[in-house]
């Protein structure tokens, strides 16, 4: 593979990542397993099941991604695949990210806290997964490289040292630190945490580099404006070694964007990046100087549906049960598209987690829309609940399922059911230190 693109303007994570051109896989759809879903040919067809509930629903949904970051992780480092079928398959590739691993480990402590799995098989996981991370992975300063080999942690792709990849990866690893009582666990978390000097990532300026690499030294794109930035600010802000000043949190612009009768602070950017920080960080009935935060996602969420159904002129799929378009795979490969404004090449596909990461924002209109999907169209559920992205005026169907993706909506899912990340993760000193630091009230 060519070497990884160094950015000359800002891009979001995922654009970077689009700019592999990572196409479409095609592959058979085996061994599809789609759960508590009766075949039509059962002898028990005619009996009426009555309809689930939408914690149910939501239920299926986490035990679904659940089995991808168990089965899609290895056993012995716990480095998550960046993307693997979603019929289950047996599939050859290797490359994990670390952002799927970040989610991972929080997605191993809702399976703990469920049930999901025996809570000591969990837990020898994530003690693994933790060990390998400190005194294997490669890093700098403290930073990881965006994709590794999930076998060896060796860099892949020749990807970049990543400031917001890191920051995903430690929410995980702060969140298993606060959930797990085991004193092995708790010392790694907090050594791998306290490794990273965030003042280097910054560059002598007062926002953050995107990344590093050893070959160009660091990306000249930073965050300096409105994102899913906020975890990274706040990590290294409340750092109790390397902390990078409170004044960096006034550093990255917020811009509004107006849509019809909505005016939202963001980027011109997907909709995941209202949704990623929200994923750890509890920005509920709290305000900096800025805004509230969450209601800013509740309203950008809300400006994207309307942004859909303006396009249903053009794609007939889309409707009030059916929308939903933020970063993922398409025909055409990886692409970072979605709205408002227009971005990317929008062609009437579906990306489930564009819902499925918003469910605490707009909870009714969210879960309507998945559970149309799985009802509507069986094929874009499989054995890790929802396919990455489809396209029902192209009968084209994802073979792959995607770990971050799978990661925000399960996440999301259990924070509306229980705020059980948000409760965890927020035990963390560091998390409320960072928050009071920059002003929320």
């Amino acid at each position: 593979m060519d070497a990884w693109p160094v950015p000359k303007k800002r891009l979001t994570r995922r654009a970077a990542l689009s700019l592999l051109g990572k196409g479409a896989l095609a592959c058979p759809l085996l061994n599809v397993v789609l759960l508590d879903v009766a075949c039509s040919n059962s002898k028990n067809s005619n009996q009426t099941q009555p309809p689930l509930t939408d914690d149910q629903f939501l239920d299926q949904m986490e035990k679904a991604a659940f089995q991808f970051f168990w089965e899609r992780a290895s056993a012995s480092t716990g480095q998550v695949m960046d993307r693997a079928y979603a019929s289950g398959a047996a599939d050859s590739r290797t490359i994990s990210s670390i952002a799927a691993t970040g989610f991972g480990l929080t997605a191993l402590s809702i399976g703990a806290q469920r049930g999901y799995m025996s809570a000591s098989q969990i837990q020898s996981r994530v003690l693994n997964t933790l060990n390998f991370i400190w005194s294997q992975l490669p890093q700098q300063n403290g930073f990881f490289y965006h994709f590794v080999d999930m076998n060896t942690g060796q860099r892949a792709r020749q990807s970049e040292v990543s400031s917001i990849d890191t920051s995903i990866l430690l929410c995980g690893v702060l969140t298993c630190r606060q959930y797990f009582q085991d004193a092995q666990i708790q010392s790694l978390a907090e050594q791998i945490y306290d490794r990273v000097n965030w003042p280097w990532m910054l560059n002598g300026g007062t926002t953050f580099s995107m990344g590093w690499t050893p070959e160009s030294g660091f990306i000249a794109a930073r965050y300096d404006t409105y994102c899913e930035l906020m975890m990274l600010y706040l990590l290294a802000i409340g750092s109790a070694t390397f902390p990078v000043p409170a004044s960096c949190w006034n550093a990255f612009s917020r811009p509004v964007i107006n849509f019809q009768n909505y005016a939202y602070i963001s980027g011109d950017d997907p909709l995941f990046t209202h949704q990623y920080s929200h994923a750890w960080f509890d920005f509920r009935d709290k305000q900096d100087a800025y805004a509230n935060y969450f209601n800013n996602s509740m309203i950008a969420t809300q400006a994207h549906k309307a942004f859909c159904l303006s396009l249903s002129g053009q794609f007939s799929d889309y409707s009030s049960s059916l929308w939903g378009i933020t970063a993922s795979d398409s025909v055409r490969g990886y692409v970072a598209w979605g709205g408002p404004p227009a971005m990317g090449p929008i062609d009437g596909s579906v990306v489930p987690c564009g819902t499925g990461g918003s469910i605490p924002f707009v909870p009714s209109d969210c879960i309507a829309v998945l559970r149309n999907i799985r009802a509507a169209y069986p094929a874009a559920w499989q054995r890790y609940g929802f396919v990455d992205a489809f396209n029902p005026l192209k009968r084209w169907y994802d073979p792959d399922s995607l770990g971050i993706d799978l990661g925000i909506a399960m996440l999301m899912a259990e924070n509306y059911r229980s705020q059980f990340v948000w409760n965890t993760f927020m035990k963390n000193p560091e998390a409320q230190a960072a928050m009071s630091a920059v002003g929320f009230k």
